[in-house]
């Protein structure tokens, strides 16, 4: 039987796969899970629960928040926030967990919920699927003053704003930042902290009316920013995603600044401050050779993970590590909040700029983007890919021809019956040539 969780939360079409039924089935069972040891030690339990913008986030919230009261949690109901403010609030507030209604940079008809423990952190498996399994479990209701009191909470904002401008190490006076803000859930906080902190703000991208999140705007659609920043004459331009857990940025030119990019310009700032915990980076396996190559030129340690931010996470709270990532734009910096921050994350860029007073452009430079090509190979035999012989043969002949001047990565999809082949080269056509070459022999051996 497949798991309810996905690698961030339960997610689907609202109203079809992600109903006011599953809402409240699955706010009741998380309750009983998050708040245990809360009712142990004689306490009600305390739960912060935000949304992004969705039209359908207004009846999965209201679903959510009854039932949380229902199972005799007191609800914090903080309203439309980024999922790194809600994260930051379940800690800052001293609740016992946090829920976030969001399908990120999913389009409009999707929804998903997601749980933090107590400290803003993530859930480990085990947890999600304690929380799956009570779903079908009986308890007793809570009755009279045992039910939970809802408290619609809307000091949520100016609570993360203040952490966002403490975070800074500096101002960022005179600088011209265009912010595209996904119509998503950072369009009121975005704008806000960035001309707290000094810069002169244009905003895309931030009129939500329930419909529109992520339509066209935001950091998987950069054209309309890019045309803004050229336009406006701006020194950066930052999109954010539905729930602004991510960052991707544009220079003065409109040209993209990747999130292998972003994270090389931030781990040299903070190695600069001594604040890079034990000078070293996580990326994924997916982040640019170009950067590891980089952060050895800088003496910056590089420890790679699988793909997903739950990965990078766990091996920065392994490691003690302050920054990590990955090349979507998904910024984790750990000595300012629990998860990847978008806002916080265009921030720190805007206050390396400015301290610097070079470009974004220039201080790109740290690292040089080897052509990457990715080739998705469908209808394969995806549990064979790192067993079989030849294929295995193949890459390593295809690796040690490019003798530490590219890579190659292949592997199974988490979800899809399919393979991906990955190849980094020193030009596009080589990379390319190499990727033909290793999709050609998977289909070979491993097609159903």
């Amino acid at each position: 039987m497949s798991r309810l969780f996905g690698t961030d939360g339960v997610r689907g079409l609202a109203n079809v796969d992600i109903t006011a039924e599953l809402a409240l089935n699955l706010a009741t069972a998380a309750a009983h899970v998050l708040g245990r040891d809360a009712r142990a030690a004689g306490r009600k339990p305390k739960a912060v629960v935000g949304r992004d913008p969705r039209a359908s986030g207004e009846f999965l919230s209201a679903a959510v928040v009854a039932g949380l009261a229902s199972a005799g949690v007191d609800v914090h109901n903080v309203g439309v926030l980024p999922t790194p403010a809600v994260a930051f609030l379940t800690a800052d507030m001293d609740a016992h967990f946090g829920v976030m209604l969001s399908a990120s940079h999913n389009a409009m008809p999707d929804n998903g919920i997601k749980f933090f423990a107590a400290g803003g952190h993530k859930l480990p498996d085990a947890v999600e699927d304690e929380i799956a399994a009570q779903m079908h479990a009986t308890w007793e209701r809570p009755i009279g003053a045992e039910v939970g009191r809802v408290h619609e909470n809307r000091a949520g904002q100016a609570r993360y704003v203040a952490h966002l401008l403490a975070s800074l190490p500096n101002r960022l006076d005179n600088l011209t930042v265009v912010l595209d803000c996904a119509h998503g859930a950072a369009s009121e906080v975005s704008p806000e902290v960035f001309r707290l902190a000094g810069a002169d703000v244009f905003e895309i991208g931030a009129s939500p009316d329930g419909l529109n999140i992520n339509d066209g705007y935001g950091s998987t659609h950069l054209d309309r920013l890019k045309a803004a920043v050229r336009d406006r004459g701006a020194d950066l331009g930052i999109a954010h995603d539905g729930d602004a857990d991510r960052c991707l940025a544009v220079d003065a030119d409109g040209e993209e600044i990747d999130g292998d990019q972003i994270m090389g310009i931030l781990a040299l700032a903070l190695k600069e401050r001594g604040a890079l915990a034990q000078d070293t980076l996580v990326a994924t396996v997916m982040s640019n050779l170009g950067l590891l190559q980089a952060m050895q030129r800088e003496g910056i340690e590089v420890r790679q993970t699988g793909v997903g931010d739950r990965y990078v996470l766990e091996a920065m709270r392994a490691g003690k590590f302050s920054l990590g990532g990955e090349q979507s734009g998904h910024v984790i910096m750990l000595d300012h909040g629990t998860t990847g921050d978008g806002v916080l994350t265009g921030l720190m860029l805007a206050a390396r700029m400015a301290q610097t007073r070079r470009s974004i452009a220039d201080l790109g430079t740290v690292m040089t983007r080897l052509p990457q090509v990715l080739v998705n190979v469908k209808g394969v035999d995806k549990a064979r890919v790192e067993t079989d012989p030849v294929l295995q043969e193949a890459i390593a002949a295809e690796e040690s021809a490019l003798a530490g001047s590219g890579r190659v990565l292949l592997r199974k999809s988490g979800t899809e019956p399919l393979v991906r082949v990955m190849v980094e080269a020193a030009t596009a056509e080589q990379a390319q040539d190499v990727a033909q070459r290793l999709v050609a022999v998977v289909k070979d051996r491993l097609t159903l």
